[in-house]
């Protein structure tokens, strides 16, 4: 197993946060998507 990196992407509103995590994800990153999974959790149902 190699080490890995942990990146954090912070930044306002079209500051290019997804734009870079598109092109890490391009590069083989594993992308966790704090926004998508808060939405799936505060769903109705979720």
């Amino acid at each position: 197993m190699q080490p890995s990196q942990k990146i954090g992407l912070t930044g306002g509103i079209g500051s290019g946060k997804s734009t870079v995590a598109r092109m890490l994800v391009d590069c083989g990153a594993v992308l966790i998507d704090a926004d998508a999974i808060s939405r799936e959790v505060t769903a109705t149902g979720g």
